[in-house]
């Protein structure tokens, strides 16, 4: 999926730690605008409360950005969904996403970060992809049977989801749906007693990519670094 490339085990500095911090809460000021601050009534904001709480972001950090998604700090909201597209190293497809409140700032400094790449042009890329609605969830008995749950819960289609963020012995899954769909899917599972880690829309790769093997360093780097920016919110590859 969009982030499997990323390195395992890698140590976050102080500085990582607070660009991590910075981007999600970001998330959640931006679930809150769109969806409420009821995390029971909105499946982007609980996932986003889920994973901050997972990183370790202090409580109070967490209940100011809710306040401020919901207008609540008397401070501006002006952040913008961007999407580009184009090409890691040996011609990846990817489609990175960013939230930023100043394009003139962002543009330009991502542009840069394509050298190694190739800077592609408004759908230059998006049609390899399928912009669908996505869930990640898990649930306390294993064995489940993920193609009965995906119908009831009203996804599309299911997989089985490896994470080592999930204790072993846990039902581990990924719900596809329409983007429409993903809060009542979300929904859903949580009556079933699943805990859902992500609800979002996402971007799948119609047709994986093998990278070259020499080049897998090279591809990973240029991905990171991308990642790394403060405005990037999601990068997608067609990467095996």
């Amino acid at each position: 999926m969009g982030a499997q490339w990323k390195q395992k085990g890698r140590e976050i500095s102080a500085l990582k730690r607070g660009q991590l911090f910075g981007k999600l809460m970001k998330e959640i000021v931006v679930a809150v605008k769109l969806g409420g601050p009821d995390p029971d009534l909105n499946a982007r904001l609980h996932a986003a409360l889920e994973t901050a709480r997972k990183h370790s972001v202090p409580r109070d950090t967490i209940e100011r950005a809710v306040k401020k998604g919901a207008g609540q700090t008397g401070e501006a909201i002006a952040y913008e969904l961007i999407t580009y597209e184009g090409f890691a190293p040996g011609k990846v497809p990817i489609i990175v996403e960013c939230l930023t409140d100043n394009r003139n700032r962002t543009a330009p400094e991502i542009r840069a970060l394509f050298k190694a790449g190739q800077f592609g042009s408004p759908g230059s890329v998006a049609w390899m992809f399928e912009h669908v609605g996505l869930v990640e969830a898990h649930h306390p008995t294993a064995g489940q049977d993920l193609e009965a749950v995906a119908i009831e819960a009203g996804a599309q289609n299911v997989e089985p989801l490896v994470s080592d963020d999930v204790p072993a012995g846990r039902a581990r899954a990924r719900f596809y749906c329409d983007r429409a769909d993903v809060n009542g899917v979300s929904q859903a599972l949580k009556k079933s007693g699943w805990t859902v880690t992500t609800a979002e829309m996402s971007y799948v790769a119609k047709n994986a990519v093998e990278a070259p093997a020499a080049q897998r360093a090279e591809i990973e780097a240029f991905l990171t670094a991308i990642d790394e920016h403060a405005d990037v919110h999601r990068v997608y590859t067609a990467m095996k």
